[in-house]
């Protein structure tokens, strides 16, 4: 027979002793009673008596036993219940647990909502201090159309230019011709030493840009 431990004598005498009022005691005096009972030599009356008390003491140690069950029984359903309610406070701190990581990866998405508004405020402010786009389109028209009109006046400088210098060809040509024809007839209408003179003072063909004597 294996060795008994204490928890097991323990469960034991709560079983006989109910909740500590004596039912050890009274299962002590009835196994006496009994004993005595069984070996009196007493008359019938007394036997009969001490049976009564007997069974008074039983009834008292089964009432005793049955509350004793209840009050396992109870305790028994009162773990099951502890164990529900814990494996409830389990559940419920995972619950809290993945609560807290989905608030921790709304916190991380608002932060960088955040910075993306901030940066998106800044990026606008920039953009502000340059004109919209119609308003560069009309600048670009307008510059474009500045710059046709510098380009005609261009070509009607040029054009005036190139008319002044053939007016200044003509023009000098036209001076050449006078100076010939100004040589010619002071030739033919002077004495020779005053063709001589002439010759020496109306020397050579003048060139563009130079004045003819007076």
């Amino acid at each position: 027979m294996g060795a008994v431990t204490d928890d097991e004598v323990i469960r034991k005498r709560l079983l006989i002793d109910g909740d500590g009022a004596g039912d050890d005691r009274r299962i002590n005096v009835l196994l006496k009673s009994f004993t005595k009972w069984c070996n009196s030599t007493g008359s019938p009356e007394e036997g009969f008596t001490q049976y009564q008390r007997m069974l008074g003491t039983l009834a008292q140690c089964e009432f005793s036993m049955g509350k004793t069950l209840l009050v396992y029984d109870m305790n028994l359903r009162e773990m099951e219940n502890y164990e529900k309610i814990y494996t409830d406070i389990e559940q419920n701190i995972t619950s809290a647990h993945d609560k807290i990581s989905e608030c921790k990866k709304e916190i991380q998405r608002a932060k960088r909502i955040r910075k993306n508004r901030q940066e998106y405020d800044a990026l606008a402010k920039v953009i502000q201090q340059h004109p919209d786009r119609h308003e560069t389109l009309k600048q670009l028209e307008a510059l474009d159309k500045e710059l046709q009109q510098l380009s005609h006046i261009k070509e009607n400088v040029e054009d005036k230019l190139e008319l002044r210098k053939k007016q200044f060809h003509v023009l000098l040509s036209t001076i050449q011709e006078l100076q010939q024809t100004l040589e010619s007839n002071v030739t033919s209408e002077a004495p020779p030493h005053h063709n001589t003179s002439s010759s020496m003072l109306y020397g050579g063909k003048y060139t563009c840009g130079d004045h003819p004597p007076v």
